[in-house]
């Protein structure tokens, strides 16, 4: 049997092993359907039987071989789809690249014990199935990295500025304190300014700083003691009005809530919850923050009443970079929305054996819920 007809033959097979070696690849942050990842690849394996099976001249070959046929400016494929929908499910690029290798040794171990001899065809037939595999592959890479650019000029953009809007008020500041007949009592209100725009910096380079090391693979540095919740809580809240003077923040405090918490990323969760709840919250309507006794450990739970968040960037939120587009009528994207405070915050929670989720309904706003041990669990 031609290696063409075997896959179009044995497509559920095929796609059953894809599916499986796509689940283990699959980033942690939160679980992927099975549709989502079988992805296309059925439309990318019928392309690679009829690839197989089109008259090929030695040019056309040699150019394949070559990596020059990956035409920018013809109709997505669905290789090409699934490069870009890999990016957007935060896969890596050696993830990407380990399922095409997956999906070629799948194909090759089912056919070959149906091959009944090794002939001239026969290898010519392997040789045109790996060139369409690699084409495949190639067209992934090339969508997958043009999204990665994407996303990094993105970031630097929105780093630039949302830095200069606290820079300004910095600048503004300065220039008005340095005039003889700025009035003394206007002083204390420009200093507060001042402090609140550079709570506000502090708070970005922060986040990029965390980004970096998770980037690096060194993880999010965690000194864990014996401290009291609550009171995080309250100097996040602090914290949090101080960056968002407009905004509510209504604070409540239930039961015992000491445990083994870094201080640090503790402040740091609570607080990146809380901006992100004030940024994205209705006017004139309350960020609530709830910490709770929960036997053996505390949940912290933020809520704000504002957009709805669809499901599909529910799936996503968690992820380095993700910004969503503001719903129509509210205001645009807000200050400090790097897209890294809710990665940050995932991040630390896993450090301290956690877990994060959000919910988002018109009837219950949107909910961050971070349940956190009050003990860590020491690795044997």
């Amino acid at each position: 049997m031609s290696i063409s007809n075997f896959i179009r033959d044995n497509m559920r097979a095929i796609l059953t092993e894809w599916t499986t070696f796509a689940a283990k690849t699959a980033p942690p942050d939160g679980e992927m359907t099975k549709l989502a990842l079988t992805d296309h690849a059925e439309q990318i394996l019928n392309a690679i039987a009829l690839d197989i099976e089109t008259h090929q001249s030695q040019q056309e070959q040699y150019e394949k071989s070559q990596g020059d046929e990956v035409d920018l400016d013809a109709e997505e494929s669905a290789a090409a789809i699934h490069g870009r929908l890999r990016h957007a499910s935060n896969f890596s690029l050696l993830q990407l690249s380990s399922e095409f290798r997956a999906l070629r040794a799948t194909v090759l171990r089912l056919w070959l014990p149906q091959v009944s001899r090794m002939s001239d065809d026969t290898i010519n037939q392997m040789v045109r199935f790996n060139e369409a595999i690699d084409q495949a592959l190639a067209e992934s890479i090339v969508t997958y990295s043009e999204r990665d650019d994407r996303t990094r000029d993105l970031f630097l953009a929105v780093l630039g500025h949302d830095l200069r809007a606290p820079l300004a008020t910095v600048s503004l500041v300065g220039d008005l304190l340095g005039r003889p007949q700025t009035p003394p009592e206007q002083i204390p209100a420009l200093a507060e300014r001042t402090k609140r725009s550079a709570m506000l910096m502090s708070a970005m380079v922060t986040d990029l700083l965390g980004f970096a090391r998770l980037q690096m693979g060194a993880g999010m540095p965690t000194v864990r003691a014996m401290l009291e919740a609550a009171e995080v809580c309250k100097t996040a809240v602090a914290d949090a009005q101080a960056m968002y003077p407009n905004a509510s923040v209504v604070f409540r405090a239930e039961g015992d809530l000491r445990g083994e918490f870094d201080n640090v990323r503790l402040l740091q969760l609570v607080t990146n919850l809380l901006i992100n709840a004030a940024q994205h919250s209705d006017k004139g309507t309350p960020v609530t923050l709830v910490a709770k006794d929960d036997g053996d450990a505390i949940t912290l739970t933020v809520s704000n009443v504002g957009p709805v968040i669809p499901a599909e960037s529910l799936r996503s939120i968690f992820q380095p970079l993700v910004q969503l587009e503001p719903e129509a009528g509210h205001d645009a994207r807000p200050k400090t929305s790097l897209g890294l405070g809710l990665f940050i915050a995932q991040a630390i929670t896993k450090e301290h054996d956690g877990t994060i989720g959000v919910t988002s309904s018109e009837t219950g706003g949107t909910v961050f819920t971070a349940r956190l041990p009050r003990a860590h669990c020491h690795a044997p």
